[in-house]
């Protein structure tokens, strides 16, 4: 993905202007009405296969099951929450290579992405129904929730977060750059130009921060487990702040380095949009995040899922 910096000096380019139209002419920013809560979620979510989704420690049903619980506990009116439209290809060319976007049209190379090798035997017209077009609209989701904040002052996607892929790589069950996506349009459309990623993710964000290397009008504050996937050194680079931490990390300590971290971001940087993609599998128990942190609504310095909101 090509950086403005680099065109300024001259103009913009033929692919910044090809990328300026295709987010202009793009469906995906909805007017919600005020009977709608800032919460965006599609049923479509949610992945379910034959039981393939199953072969994956991934909970790719997880977030039906959050919306279930909210509405159980009288935290969310189904009626209320907002439907997001499905990112088109034109759309996921704003950040993805044409290259990249062909590659997904073969099973093996999403099974890689995936990491479930049985993907690779199933027709590729079902995968793309099955398993990519859940993710892309929840990519329409991430898309809108910038939107909805700058209206509202805050907003949830409850799927998204697929901070792993980059412009022209997938990997670690995350197939299109969400987080990317969101924050180009936010540039283009919602006249932004300063946006923070914390990335609160047990993972090294890498897929975010490879598209937005060198390029001062994202800074990005990585909190993760240095010790598991993806140990992209050369991503890490790119990360204007990065917490690392060790695996058994619990509650108290993940806490006081979390609030140092804040402390430190906000005196560095002054964002108009923040972007925060919040991990569950930071959680005590997780089979991915390695780290042993529990639920406490007294310390929590942030929001409780993920959560895109303008800066005041």
């Amino acid at each position: 993905m090509s950086s403005p910096s680099a065109s300024s000096a001259s103009g913009p380019s033929p692919a910044d202007l090809l990328r300026h139209n295709r987010i202009l002419s793009s469906k995906l920013y909805l007017d919600v009405p005020p009977s709608k809560v800032p919460v965006i979620y599609s049923v479509a979510y949610d992945i379910a296969f034959l039981g393939i989704e199953k072969l994956h420690p991934f909970d790719s049903a997880k977030w039906g099951r959050i919306c279930k619980f909210l509405t159980k506990e009288g935290h969310l009116e189904k009626n209320r929450v907002v439907e997001p439209l499905e990112a088109s290809k034109e759309d996921l060319l704003v950040v993805h290579t044409q290259s990249y976007l062909n590659s997904l049209k073969t099973s093996f190379r999403v099974a890689t992405i995936m990491e479930v090798p049985p993907v690779s035997l199933i027709p590729n017209w079902l995968v793309q129904q099955k398993l990519l077009f859940p993710f892309r609209k929840q990519v329409g989701g991430s898309i809108l929730s910038a939107k909805l904040a700058l209206e509202r002052g805050w907003a949830i996607n409850v799927g998204g977060g697929f901070h792993h892929c980059s412009a022209e790589e997938g990997g670690g069950f995350c197939a299109y750059a969400d987080i990317s996506l969101c924050i180009q349009f936010a540039f283009d459309r919602l006249n932004i130009s300063r946006v923070m990623i914390i990335d609160l993710d047990a993972h090294q964000g890498n897929g975010h921060e490879k598209d937005f290397a060198d390029d001062g009008r994202v800074y990005i504050l990585d909190m993760y487990n240095a010790g598991i996937y993806p140990f992209d050194h050369a991503a890490k680079r790119y990360i204007d702040q990065k917490v690392e931490l060790v695996s058994g990390t619990k509650t108290d300590d993940y806490l006081d380095q979390l609030d140092q971290a804040l402390e430190v971001a906000q005196t560095r940087f002054q964002p108009q949009l923040i972007v925060y993609n919040a991990g569950t599998d930071i959680l005590d128990g997780d089979p991915l995040g390695r780290l042993e942190v529990f639920f406490c609504s007294t310390r929590c310095p942030l929001f409780p899922a993920k959560t895109i909101r303008p800066h005041k």
